[in-house]
């Protein structure tokens, strides 16, 4: 395979992991989206779009994510079954 085409599936299966790991984070530990988007200081249809891996995260806030939910940043972007 093409090794532009393979960076991009990678790229959006990284997306698509770290989407299904902020919303399961933020369910389990009783955030709503704005609470989210207030303590990463983004406006409220930010935390939305990521949960539906319709926009790129910078490494700062996935650090602050991170902090926020008690968790290694890796953790945010690893598969978890």
């Amino acid at each position: 395979m093409n090794k532009i085409i393979e960076t991009v599936i990678m790229n959006q299966n990284i997306r698509q992991i770290l989407a299904n790991n902020v919303k399961k984070l933020r369910l389990k530990q009783g955030f709503t989206k704005e609470e989210l988007s207030l303590l990463i200081n983004v406006d409220n249809s930010y935390i939305s779009k990521l949960e539906k891996n319709k926009i790129n995260i910078t490494l700062d806030k996935l650090e602050l994510l991170a902090k926020i939910f008690k968790v290694k940043p890796y953790q945010l972007i690893k598969f978890n079954e």
